[in-house]
């Protein structure tokens, strides 16, 4: 039976899906006339209003059009480079941004063993340690990833509790949330559950990857940490001259339910690929399937064949384990087609 990839679409990630197409229209109808620069649009203003609504709390906000540079400068504003950040050994932070933080904030990064990307009170406390001496980084600040980077989500109690203990330790707390719609989808519960009702004191709030072109936010719920936050932004390189596309774009995110839509969307293409591969000879899941990501263990003679048809990431190369990431935009024919290949393979 031959396999033919279904509208150019692939596996390998969310960043690798298309524009919304309602995104699109938004920032069509902000292509008119002249308005002025650097955020002082009126455009902007909507769309740091609706952040600020939906996120709760009344926090700073600054839009920037990169999830390692919303990182880094949130960061950045939490920690000086005599300190050190707490996070998962798998998170995106520690393993995929060439060091970003490190070069930029100097800081330390102290990682926590995460077999299900999520990290723990016990794990962190391991790090809490050479308080006070000089010869040690201080830790000062947690990262957590929210969906992680194995698909897995924390729960409002979760996160709260790792607040909690970190504010009674003169710690505070980041979230990278550059999948932080996947996450509030599967839990069914809306943005400030996660973020300003559970104690996180900043955010990395990622659109890119729920079908935005380039569209990020840097998200203080402690305001002092927004301090000078401006000249940051500007000396970071993400003051969008024309910052209004940027702002349309979350604007239309936020706006009858896009945001939701999209990431129920991918979610359910997630489960669906993954009760469709559960059970085939030599295949298995080796995580929750919570959020838009599938992680599984394939025959590894198959895998070169399925990745001419449907590009996909070979997350572990020593045991075979794939990351199949579904977005917005993908149909359950994409799945049909991945799945007999597979059936096919085996």
């Amino acid at each position: 039976m031959p396999h033919k990839q279904q509208s150019g679409r692939a596996f390998a990630s969310d960043n690798w899906a298309g524009v919304h197409p309602e995104v699109l229209e938004a920032m069509a109808a902000a292509n008119v006339g002249h308005v002025p620069s650097y955020g002082t649009d009126p455009y902007t203003h909507d769309a740091v209003t609706r952040i600020g609504a939906e996120l709760g709390g009344e926090p700073e906000i600054f839009l920037v059009f990169s999830g390692t540079a919303a990182n880094v400068l949130c960061l950045q504003s939490m920690v000086r480079s005599h300190q050190s950040v707490i996070c998962a050994e798998t998170a995106h932070l520690y393993t995929s941004e060439c060091g970003a933080a490190e070069k930029h904030i100097g800081c330390k990064l102290l990682t926590v063993h995460s077999p299900n990307g999520k990290i723990t009170v016990q794990g962190i406390r391991e790090h809490l340690h050479h308080i006070g001496d000089e010869h040690h980084a201080q830790p000062r600040a947690i990262s957590i990833t929210q969906a992680t980077e194995y698909g897995t989500v924390y729960t409002p109690q979760e996160i709260r509790v790792i607040a909690d203990f970190a504010h009674a330790n003169s710690l505070l707390l980041h979230m990278d949330g550059a999948r932080i719609f996947n996450a509030a989808a599967h839990l069914n519960v809306p943005l400030r559950a996660l973020t300003s009702e559970v104690g996180v004191d900043a955010l990395s709030f990622g659109g890119t990857k729920n079908g935005l072109i380039a569209g990020e936010a840097v998200v203080f719920f402690k305001r002092v940490l927004a301090d000078d936050f401006e000249f940051r932004r500007m000396q970071g390189m993400q003051l969008a001259s024309k910052m209004r596309f940027i702002a349309a774009q979350f604007t239309a995110l936020l706006t009858n339910g896009l945001w939701k839509r999209s990431a129920e969307h991918a979610n359910g293409m997630a489960q669906l690929l993954a009760g469709e591969l559960t059970g085939m000879e030599g295949i298995a899941l080796t995580q929750a399937v919570e959020a838009n990501e599938v992680f599984v263990t394939l025959p590894r003679r198959i895998i070169p064949k399925l990745q001419e048809r449907w590009p996909f990431h070979v997350w572990n190369e020593s045991t075979a384990e794939a990351r199949l990431i579904t977005s917005f935009d993908t149909a359950e024919a994409d799945i049909a087609d991945f799945v007999s290949l597979v059936q096919d393979g085996i």
